[in-house]
């Protein structure tokens, strides 16, 4: 169903406006560089690929999770420049600072914190007051999605870690399963990431698991109206239902990509071509009356593994500059990634 001229032109105007805000936001580029420490610590790649190859091996689901924890480190950001990504996800509450762990769209979400300790500590041994968490991270999630078949890209670095967390941010910036398209386009183009950024880095669900309260919604609701009467999607929709009843349950889990759930691929937009999204805000990309350009963007995705790829490799290095010039000089090198140097 095409939507009148008139309000394409409305939606595309706001799209617009929004993209002139983004922009702004990311006036200058961070002083982040491939060789940051080449001289000062030069095993940081091989120590944290080792310790992730491990922990993607004993468990795959664990590729997901740190991919995850960088994601949600980079989306805590307020205008002008606070915050974003500076290891603040990884901050413990203490009697003095808040951190967010705790917020709606963390807890009992995020996992793989005992995943950067390990490799917290291999580095502190090899390199001690050096490798800040925020760069750690961010190479881990790159390392994360090689170890189970998806795309290499270099990694600038040089971030320093925060020395403040935001509950109140993590509360309100980061996209929720349930967002219609027009807020989840509004909260990457607050963070200078484009449409085209959007559609890509959401295909990072292509693994991972999500929790029962996160998809009931959807299951109950207009699942059956986009997957149509397939017998196959009946199935499926029927095992959802299993596994997560209207009421109770909460915490059990399913596969975002129920086809290659351990395997980094374009799966993914297959099922969102098939009305299969298992999230709400993951299937407004194809199937929302707005989105005229996430449509094009699924189809493409969804032919064509390579471009999507580059396409995710690049939208993650455009994500992880996501950094704030004055925590250059006001941040630190944390000895431990859960709690401020004191």
């Amino acid at each position: 169903m095409a939507l009148p001229q008139f309000l394409q032109y409305l939606v595309l105007s706001f799209f617009f406006i929004l993209s002139f805000f983004a922009f702004d936001l990311q006036a200058t580029d961070p002083p982040l560089t491939l060789d940051y420490y080449a001289s000062t610590c030069p095993t940081v790649l091989e120590i944290v690929r080792k310790e992730m190859e491990c922990a993607v091996q004993s468990d795959p689901r664990n590729a997901a999770s740190i991919l995850r924890l960088h994601f949600h480190d980079c989306f805590v950001q307020l205008a002008p420049w606070t915050q974003g990504c500076d290891g603040s996800i990884l901050l413990d509450d203490t009697i003095t600072l808040q951190g967010e762990k705790k917020a709606p769209a963390n807890v009992n979400s995020l996992r793989g914190f005992e995943i950067i300790d390990s490799i917290k500590n291999k580095l502190e041994s090899e390199c001690p007051e050096t490798v800040s968490c925020a760069d750690m991270l961010t190479i881990a999630a790159r390392d994360a999605v090689i170890l189970v078949g998806g795309p290499y890209w270099d990694v600038p670095l040089g971030r320093k870690d925060s020395r403040t967390a935001s509950f109140s941010l993590a509360t309100s910036n980061l996209p929720t399963p349930e967002q219609g398209l027009l807020g989840l386009i509004s909260k990457f183009l607050y963070q200078g990431l484009s449409v085209t950024d959007m559609v890509a880095l959401v295909g990072a669900h292509t693994i991972g698991m999500a929790r029962c309260v996160n998809f009931r919604e959807r299951i109950y609701g207009d699942f059956q109206e986009t997957a149509g009467s397939d017998p196959l999607s009946e199935t499926y929709l029927s095992s959802l239902k299993s596994t997560c009843p209207p009421t109770g349950g909460d915490d059990n889990i399913t596969a975002l990509d129920y086809f290659s759930p351990n395997l980094f691929d374009n799966s993914f937009y297959h099922l969102l071509l098939k009305g299969e999204g298992l999230l709400n805000s993951d299937q407004e990309l194809y199937s929302s009356l707005l989105g005229f350009q996430t449509k094009e963007l699924v189809q493409k995705y969804a032919l064509d593994s390579v471009a999507f790829f580059q396409q995710f490799s690049d939208s993650m290095v455009k994500m992880g500059n996501i950094t704030d010039p004055e925590n250059f000089t006001t941040g630190e090198v944390r000895k431990d990634c859960r709690f401020i140097n004191t």
